[in-house]
């Protein structure tokens, strides 16, 4: 009895160091895995690192080589500046009546398009949708002077217009995710609802929509980086310092526009203006997350 309890001690010892060298080589792998992905992470924060660095030194220590990463003399007085001197909160303004209405234009056009595409049927339809997505295949520098000249005859020149208009007519890529995700929606729900007296608009508001809430987030804060970082848009459309968006302001504090560069309170000035994108993605994370996965599951 006792050489068999010895036996099946020796068998669970056996078991115990076959398991753990089978485990070995996971931990390894996986030990790579989070050593790769913190030194991309590290690689990705460097430069935001550099530019609180930055923000905090004086401008002549800024470019000095090697890198000092520690400020010899820690300059708050950058950022009490920029909110003094610099009219922050006006070009704050300025940029979030775009991006307010470039949000309200990019969810309403998009949501009715793809729900136009996924619900309804129409012999040129799959055409159209494939004309719609060739779309993204063209630069922004190609449309760029046809543009300018068509809202020049508009008279849309220093204004808001040319900035928040293009927004009511829906990117192809939101077309595309939202159509696929309404196309994973069962129809018996569109069916069910119109036995029961529903409009298709009523449809699209009270069933589609709200289902549709992960991509339309995704969307919203795609559009929201797209509209509240945008320097080209502003620079090429707007001319009264008084309409400047946020990036076009700070842009300014640049020596081709007021003749003394102050690099330290512009980069303390580009800290501030990341503030609304870091707590937006902070705040809808979970959604931006779910959206991100729903996309690439779509793609595949």
């Amino acid at each position: 009895m006792s050489q068999t309890n010895s036996e099946v001690i020796s068998q669970v010892h056996i078991n115990q160091k076959a398991s753990t060298r089978s485990k070995l080589p996971k931990i390894i792998l996986r030990s790579f895995r989070y050593l790769v992905l913190t030194v991309i992470a590290a690689a990705l924060l460097l430069p935001l690192v550099w530019t609180i660095s930055a923000s905090l030194k004086p401008s002549s220590e800024i470019f000095s080589v090697p890198i000092q990463w520690i400020p010899s003399e820690f300059k708050w007085d950058n950022y009490s500046r920029v909110l003094s001197i610099f009219p922050m909160f006006q070009y704050s303004a300025n940029t979030l009546i775009i991006t307010i209405s470039a949000i309200i234009g990019q969810v309403l056009s998009s949501v009715c398009v793809a729900y136009g595409f996924a619900r309804f049927r129409h012999p040129l339809a799959n055409v159209v949708f494939l004309l719609v997505l060739a779309t993204m295949m063209i630069p922004g520098q190609v449309t760029m002077i046809p543009q300018f000249l068509m809202f020049k005859e508009f008279g849309w020149i220093n204004t808001y217009l040319p900035l928040i208009v293009p927004n009511f007519f829906a990117a192809a890529i939101n077309i595309f995710l939202l159509r696929q995700f309404i196309m994973g929606i069962p129809k018996e729900l569109d069916e069910s609802a119109k036995m029961d007296g529903c409009s298709s608009f009523g449809i699209l508001t009270r069933i589609i929509a709200p289902m549709c809430k992960p991509i339309i987030i995704t969307i919203m804060i795609w559009t929201f980086n797209a509209n509240w970082n945008d320097f080209m848009g502003p620079l090429i459309y707007l001319n009264d310092p008084e309409k400047f968006t946020l990036q076009l302001g700070i842009y300014s504090l640049n020596a081709g526009q007021q003749g003394i560069t102050d690099y330290g309170m512009m980069f303390a000035a580009t800290l501030l203006a990341l503030i609304p994108t870091l707590l937006l993605f902070a705040v809808g994370q979970k959604y931006f997350m779910s959206g991100i996965k729903l996309g690439g599951a779509l793609k595949g």
